[in-house]
Order: structure tokens, then C-alpha cells, then sequence
């Protein structure tokens, strides 16, 4: 078997050109630490950050500030008071964090495999939004139920690089259609859209910015046929200027490919709402097991067919895999506290630790280019690892190895001496029992 070769530490493999901004502006915390006050002179800050990336993995099944204290303790061998490393998490630590994000997000890309057609897009993109439950006392994260707080990441995931491409955290009430903004971004782009972002308007505008979309069609959507864009036998059912929903239940075809018309009404400008019709292309492919079509809405040329359509759309499903890898493995939807600054930086931190994981997954693909790293195994075996990690990059920042006997202490010791444990109570209920 060939011998294959890894690096000694994980600083290595940041140092090697993958994370190169991100590096920099980490650096740039030292200054952050200077000007903090003397109580917290202790804190290292690099340390910090980069224990809240990787941290997790002793947090429990839950993201709790002791967690990532033990973790930092672990990791730097500092025994810290808890009111010091609590008083860390501040607002300038989320901007400090969001910082580092937006950075990150430049520079990660992960070799992709998608089909050669799509290479003619910059880039394939899914726009989604996932919930997740807050503290009930969150009153700032309303939720659509009363007495719950729960709040709405919203994220447009790059397929092609496998990254983050935009993200914003609202209140669980909020659309998420309300947070995705057009603009020449879009341009040479490929959208794909669940029914929550479904838009005439939107469709229009992507298109109108030199982008492509592709959604579900609504089930009651019912667009007026201008022709077909595929040839059938002389026996065929005629489309052309007929509404789909009064030919969809005669078909019998296995595929639909036709261009249909579409109204809607544009922005209003002061007292003005002008009406528009549009040509967009309607694809529908029939499923074997429940005899109905599935229908999708796009402006993607003939080139691809409707069989290609219907499985281009189900790459959508990467983003579920993505808010699954953010909720189970990271921890998103259990955060244990009633500070919203806390909150929205621990959701920061927990991006930071998807997109370290992707920088390093990409990392690996080109060294081993002819190995096979599955996301989620790769998630997974990363997340068993963060704390060796962490402990070798502590080291590589000057901090000693743990002192296990010191940390052990230190974490399991009573701390309040005026705190009684249960067998304690016990005897001294009994204590003043017989006193009295």
C-alpha cells in the first residue's frame, strides 16, 4: 500500500494557502486583546475565537457558554474565573465574529463534481430558510406561536463552492421570500427555489440580471400556453393558447416542455403599479408512482432537458443536508440562554464552524483528489476531532498541554462553599431537627 503523507499539525494545513485571509484578520485579534481591561488581560482572544469554531464538540447536546469554557480551559491549559470568560461574549465579539465570517466566505471553495452542463453557470445557488427554538423569554425572536421564541436563519448555500454565500438572522415570523434581494449579483447565476421564494416579480427581475432560475410550479398555478417547445405525433393534444390546468389531466405524455405566459404586477413607484406579462418556460415530468406531474417554472435553455430540469431541482436537497449538518452536529437549535447578543453570535460561530469544516474538507479533496469524502461522514469525523484540533492549535500558539489534573479539578470542584450538596441538606435538616 502506498504510504501517504499528512501533516504533523492542523496549523499546517490553515498556514497552507487555504484560509489565508481569514488567518490575517485572526491576527489582527491580538490588538483587540490589548485594549481589553485588566481583568481580562488573561483572555486569549485567538484562542477564543478559535474555541467557539471548535468548541463545540465538548459542549454536550447543547451550546452553553461552560461548554466552550471547558474547552477553552482544555485547549489553552487556563484555569479562567467564570465571570471572566463569560464577559466575553459581547456584541464587539459577534462583530468580531461576523467579521471573520465575511471574510471566510471569500476565500473557501471546495472542489465541486457537478455535471459538466453547469459549468456554464458561475454558480449553482439554493436560497432557503430553516427555524430553529429559542429561550421562551427571547421576547426579541417572536414566534408564530405564543409563549415560544424561535428565530429563521435564512442562507443562499453556493453548490459550487459549497459555502455560504449570504445569511441573516430575523424573528421566526419573517418570510423568508423578504430576505432574498435581487440585484447584478444574480448575473450568470443558476437559483433553484422551494415554493417560499415563488414570484412572478422575482422570476423577472433574476432574469432581467442576467440570472436563471428554476422553482416548483404552484399546484394552483395556471399560466396560459403560448406553444411547445418539444414535437409530438400528428395525434397529439394541441396547447398552444390553452390553460394548463384544463389540459394537465388529458395528458398522457411522460414529459411536458412547453413556454407559457405569465402576469403579475411590478413594484409600486408612488401611485403607479404597472401590470406585466412574461414568457417563461414550464416543464413537467411525470412520476411513475403517484401518475401526476411534477411542474417546475425556469428560463434554463432547451439544452436541458426535462428530465435534466427535474434532477437539477433536486439538488435542493443539499441544503437540507446542510441545515441538518448546522442543527444536529452543531448544534444551532440548542442554545441554552436569554441574551439575543449571545444568540446571534453563537449562530455566527456556528456558520464559522461549517465553513472551517468546508475549508478543511477542500483541503483534504486536494490532496487525496482520487478519494471520496461524503459531507456528512466528513462533519461527523470532523466533529469527533475539533477538540484535538483545538488543543494542537493552542499549542501552536505557545500555550503548554493540559495539566488533565489541574482541569479536573478545577471544573469538578463545588463552587460556592456556602452550597450544600443533597446529602449535606440532609443531615442538616436532621441537625436542626434534633437541636430544636
Amino acid at each position: 500500500m502506498e504510504r501517504v503523507c499528512y501533516p504533523n499539525s492542523p496549523q499546517t494545513l490553515f498556514d497552507g494557502g487555504s484560509l489565508p485571509s481569514f488567518q490575517q484578520s485572526l491576527s489582527k485579534t491580538s490588538r483587540v486583546s490589548a485594549m481589553s481591561s485588566q481583568r481580562h488581560r488573561r483572555v486569549d482572544v485567538t484562542a477564543l475565537v478559535w474555541t467557539l469554531i471548535l468548541g463545540f464538540a465538548v459542549g454536550g447536546e447543547s451550546r452553553t457558554i461552560a461548554g466552550f469554557q471547558r474547552a477553552y480551559a482544555a485547549a489553552t491549559n487556563q484555569t479562567l474565573s467564570r465571570s471572566s470568560f463569560y464577559d466575553r461574549f459581547t456584541p464587539a465579539l459577534g462583530q468580531l465574529l461576523s467579521n471573520l465570517l465575511e471574510s471566510m466566505l471569500e476565500e473557501v471553495a471546495v472542489p465541486h463534481t457537478l455535471a459538466p452542463q453547469l459549468q456554464q453557470f458561475r454558480d449553482v445557488m439554493i436560497a432557503d430558510a430553516t427555524v430553529f427554538r429559542l429561550h421562551r423569554l427571547l421576547s426579541e425572536f417572536p414566534a408564530t406561536h405564543p409563549d415560544q421564541s424561535g428565530a429563521k436563519l435564512h442562507l443562499v448555500h453556493n453548490l459550487t463552492k459549497q459555502t455560504i454565500e449570504r445569511f441573516e438572522l430575523t424573528d421566526e415570523r419573517s418570510h423568508e421570500s423578504s430576505q432574498f434581494r435581487t440585484g447584478n449579483w444574480l448575473r450568470g447565476r443558476l437559483l433553484l427555489f422551494d415554493l417560499g421564494f415563488y414570484s412572478y416579480r422575482r422570476f423577472a427581475l433574476i432574469e432581467e440580471n442576467g440570472g436563471f432560475f428554476l422553482s416548483r410550479l404552484k399546484t394552483n398555478a395556471n399560466p396560459r400556453i403560448i406553444e411547445g417547445r418539444r414535437k409530438w405525433r400528428a395525434r397529439a393534444i394541441s396547447l398552444p393558447d390553452r390553460r394548463l390546468q384544463d389540459v394537465l389531466g388529458n395528458l398522457t405524455r411522460e414529459i411536458i416542455d412547453v413556454t407559457a405566459e405569465v402576469s403579475f404586477k411590478r413594484r409600486q413607484y408612488g401611485e403607479k403599479r404597472s401590470s406585466v406579462t412574461m414568457e417563461f418556460r414550464v416543464v413537467g415530468v411525470r412520476n411513475e408512482d403517484t401518475d401526476d406531474y411534477h411542474l417546475y417554472i425556469t428560463n434554463l435553455p432547451d439544452e436541458f432537458t426535462p428530465e435534466q430540469v427535474a434532477a437539477l431541482y433536486g439538488v435542493r436537497w443539499e441544503v437540507e443536508v446542510l441545515f441538518r449538518e448546522l442543527k444536529s452536529l452543531y448544534g444551532l437549535e440548542k442554545f441554552q440562554t436569554s441574551n439575543p447578543a449571545i444568540v446571534e453570535l453563537l449562530v455566527v460561530a456556528a456558520l464559522l464552524t461549517l465553513t472551517v469544516s468546508r475549508a478543511l474538507l477542500g483541503v483534504f479533496q486536494k490532496m487525496h483528489s482520487e478519494t471520496m469524502f461524503p459531507r456528512e461522514r466528513w462533519a461527523k469525523t470532523f466533529r469527533s476531532f475539533a477538540q484535538l484540533i483545538l488543543e494542537d492549535l493552542a499549542q501552536s500558539f505557545g500555550h503548554p498541554p493540559p495539566n488533565l489534573a489541574e482541569l479536573m479539578f478545577c471544573n469538578a470542584r463545588q463552587p460556592e462553599k456556602s452550597r450544600l450538596l443533597l446529602n449535606e441538606r440532609v443531615v442538616e435538616a436532621f441537625r436542626t431537627e434534633v437541636s430544636a
